[in-house]
Formats: structure tokens, C-alpha cells, sequence
């Protein structure tokens, strides 16, 4: 019974202590309102967290109804946050999905803290591990995104892992389990739909047993980087010290048999937060035997120096400089991924993006191109208008917080030398000298995105 192996998994897994006390993230959906009726019969002491979104009208408050009464039924407590997403994205820069997880997350963790929950349970399962699986696959990724979702992270546990999607439909409707359908989970809007509807159901035409073994896969891949972390925290161990605020990784000491750029991967991948392009970045640095480049995370720049790879906090002056040259398809830049496209002038569907979308005259620009961090009398021409403005003024008027105005970055044309004009302000406005007239006919498409 699916209630056994539940119970079994968690103790297995040693995801909770009989002490603990369970905040339940309840959507409404068939998952996580099945993992509500197998906590409410498991006998930890638990309450129901719900979000409602804004985003889904009718629809949310219909799932937000639902979870205040099967909360009430089971005589749990129920705690429930209207969210202005919408506004959220619109202040951070954020997709909806990013956003979204932020603010529940946050707010699971503050429920918390005032209530006295230990653990915060969430209902993925089994299909959702291999749908995460074959979107990092697809996005480009190394061993650890192939891992799946994790089973606990922190105070996150994830009880529902051992089981399918199938399974647990099955259970809601043979024990009368009240749940909503999302009409968005039949959109292929989204990648993860698309391999949810699309990818996955052929794959079972090959193999029937297809989560099954792909389940199993993810476990042997989540063994083996098990297995690498505990390697590479031995390396760190040897390669890695600690000098006045920097910390100095003696690339020399990493012995012969280990692949290089493998260890140096995972080294600052694991360790500090840089991302692949980073990475290759820096290892070609070593293998060439350049110096004086710089890399960025995050929170963190990395540079070459005699060999050895020098890392250090992100101050507040310095311009995170980062090349753009003709070929990417994603840059890193301060808490930002930017994707990038080439189209032509007819794959141009609409002129009506967001903030976080520039559409540019690809033949006004010239290679390599720049993100940096804006500065004091950087000037460009907000699309609109005819003169230039200042961005320190355009910020201002957009009552720009200070914080906000630190990860402000822009784009700009021919490197990254003084001269060289502002393309966009980054998720904001872009300049009115490379956009889209009648006379283009290609076009740079580029997506930010908050990480």
C-alpha cells in the first residue's frame, strides 16, 4: 500500500525524526493533497502551507478554498499568503517561476521560525525528478543537474520521491482524495510541459518501465556524485588555502591522473557558484597561460595569476565586466543569465516583449560586446526618445532602490572601452538607436533572467 511505503521511504531516507514537526506545502494539486491524506494518517504533527499566486483568478481561489477545507477536515492548521507575483517580477526582474519560488520559500521558512515547524515538506515525485533530469540535460549541465531532485536539502524534504504520478492518481481516486487539476499543466508553454506531455509518453511507447529504470539511473547518477563531492572535498583539502581575504587553489598540485579541467569544474562549481561558461573561461586561462582576465559568480570574481586561480568577494566598485562575444548562447552576468538568439526579421512573432526581452538590429552591432555593471555618467537614449539621459537620472525617476541600483548592469556595443554606446539597460529599457526598424532584417534576441 502506497501508505506503507511511504512511511518505509521516510524512515529509510531518514527524512524525519518522530519529533518533527511538518509544515505541508498543499497546492490543491492531486500530489501535493495526497501527501496531505498520508501525513494526516502518519501521525507527525504537521500544518498545511498554501499560496495563492494571483495568477490563476477564479482557478486559485477555487484551489485556495479546497485546501482551507481539507485542512479543516483532517484538524490540521492552515496557513494561507496571497502573493502579488505580477508586482514581484516586475520589481526584481524575475520569470514567474523565479519569482514564485522565491516568495513561497521565503515565507515557508518564516512560518517556520513563528510556528515551530522543523521540516517543510513538499510533494515532488517520482515523474517530476525525471522531468528535472532532461530539462538540465537540455539547458546543459554538469553530473550534479542529472541527479534529479533531491530527497532532502536543509529542512526540505521531499516524502513522495518513491512514487509515480500514476500512483498517486490512482490513490486519490480509489480514497476519495479531493483535488484540483491546473489547466496550465496542459499548456506546452513550458519546457517542463513539453517533456511531461510530449518526450516522456514516447519514451514509455519504448519502454514501459520507464520511470522505473530512469528513477533507478537517477539513483546510481546521485551515488556517483556522492561519491565525486567526497573526492573533491580531498583535493580541496590539498589544492585550496586561504590568504588575506583571497583564496589561492594551487591548480599545480591537482595530481597528473585527475582530468584538470574536470576538478577545477567542480572545485568552483561546488565551492563558490561559478557557472559552465565561467569555468571553461578559466580553464582555457590556465591552459593558455593567460592572466589578468576576470570571472564572476554571483557573489564572487575569479582571476589567472602564475598558474594559480585567485578568488575573491565581488567589491562593490568593481564593474563585473564581462565579454559577450559573437558566438554565445548564455552569459552570466551578477545575478543575471542572459539567453541569446539570432533570428531573422521574419521569426520575429512580436515587437511586445517585457522589460526582460530586447529585440536588437544585429547589424548595428559590433563584436565583442560588454556587460557591465552601470557607472556614474553612462548615458544612452531611452527607446522613445530622441536626446540622451543619464542612468543615474532614468534610475532615479524609476524610483530604482539603492540595492536595486547596484545589480543594475548594461549592455554595450564594441567591448568594453569607454566610447562604446549603451545597447540596453538591462531588464529596462532598451536604446533607441538599436532597435527594430523597417530596415532590419536580423536580429539579436536577448532574455534575461534572475538566478
Amino acid at each position: 500500500m502506497l501508505t506503507d511505503r511511504f512511511t518505509q521511504y521516510i524512515g529509510e531516507r531518514e527524512l524525519l525524526k518522530p519529533a518533527d514537526r511538518v509544515l505541508l506545502a498543499v497546492s490543491g494539486g492531486v500530489d501535493s493533497m495526497v501527501m496531505l491524506s498520508l501525513f494526516a494518517q502518519s501521525g507527525w504533527p504537521a500544518g498545511v502551507a498554501h499560496c495563492n499566486f494571483g495568477l490563476r483568478g477564479d482557478e486559485g481561489d477555487e484551489d485556495t478554498e479546497l485546501v482551507r477545507k481539507e485542512a479543516a477536515r483532517y484538524g490540521l492548521p492552515v496557513y494561507v499568503k496571497n502573493f502579488d507575483t505580477l508586482a514581484e517580477m516586475e520589481r526584481t526582474g524575475e520569470s514567474v517561476q523565479m519569482a514564485a519560488r522565491r516568495l513561497r520559500y521565503d515565507w515557508f521558512e518564516s512560518l517556520c521560525t513563528e510556528h515551530g515547524y522543523t521540516a517543510i515538506a513538499i510533494a515532488h515525485q517520482a515523474d517530476d525528478s525525471v522531468e528535472t533530469f532532461f530539462i538540465n540535460l537540455f539547458r546543459g549541465t554538469g553530473l550534479r543537474g542529472l541527479t534529479g531532485i533531491t530527497p532532502a536539502r536543509g529542512r526540505v524534504v521531499r516524502p513522495l520521491l518513491f512514487t509515480t504520478r500514476k500512483e498517486i492518481t490512482e490513490y486519490a481516486l480509489t480514497n476519495h482524495v479531493s483535488f484540483r487539476e491546473d489547466s496550465s499543466n496542459r499548456s506546452t508553454k513550458y519546457l517542463r510541459n513539453k517533456i511531461r506531455l510530449g518526450l516522456v509518453p514516447r519514451l514509455r511507447e519504448i519502454n514501459p518501465r520507464f520511470t522505473d529504470q530512469m528513477r533507478r539511473n537517477v539513483d546510481r547518477l546521485t551515488q556517483t556524485q556522492g561519491f565525486i563531492d567526497a573526492a573533491i572535498g580531498s583535493i580541496r583539502h590539498e589544492v585550496e588555502r586561504r590568504e588575506e581575504g583571497q583564496t589561492i587553489i594551487e591548480v599545480g598540485r591537482i595530481a597528473a591522473a585527475y582530468p584538470v579541467g574536470f576538478v577545477v569544474y567542480e572545485l568552483l562549481s561546488s565551492g563558490w557558484g561559478f557557472k559552465g561558461d565561467a569555468i571553461d573561461g578559466i580553464v582555457s586561462a590556465i591552459e593558455g597561460g593567460g592572466s589578468g582576465r576576470r570571472f564572476y559568480s554571483r557573489d564572487y570574481v575569479a582571476f589567472i595569476d602564475r598558474g594559480r586561480i585567485i578568488i575573491e568577494p565581488v567589491g562593490t566598485d568593481d564593474p563585473c565586466s564581462v565579454e559577450v562575444d559573437s558566438r554565445a548562447t548564455k552569459v552570466y552576468a551578477g545575478n543575471s543569465v542572459y539567453y541569446l538568439w539570432r533570428l531573422d526579421i521574419d521569426q520575429v512573432e512580436s515587437l511586445n516583449v517585457g522589460e526582460n526581452t530586447a529585440l536588437i538590429d544585429a547589424d548595428k552591432l559590433s563584436w565583442p560586446l560588454t556587460l557591465r555593471r552601470w557607472r556614474e555618467g553612462d548615458r544612452f537614449v531611452p527607446i522613445g526618445m530622441t536626446g540622451t539621459k543619464k542612468v543615474s537620472d532614468y534610475l532615479i525617476d524609476a524610483k530604482v532602490s539603492l540595492p536595486e541600483k547596484g545589480r543594475q548592469f548594461v549592455l554595450v556595443n564594441g567591448g568594453a572601452s569607454d566610447e562604446g554606446e549603451i545597447i540596453w539597460l538591462t531588464g529596462r529599457r532598451l536604446d533607441d538607436r538599436f532597435k527594430i526598424t523597417s530596415q532590419t532584417e536580423n536580429v539579436l534576441k536577448i532574455v534575461k533572467e534572475i538566478v
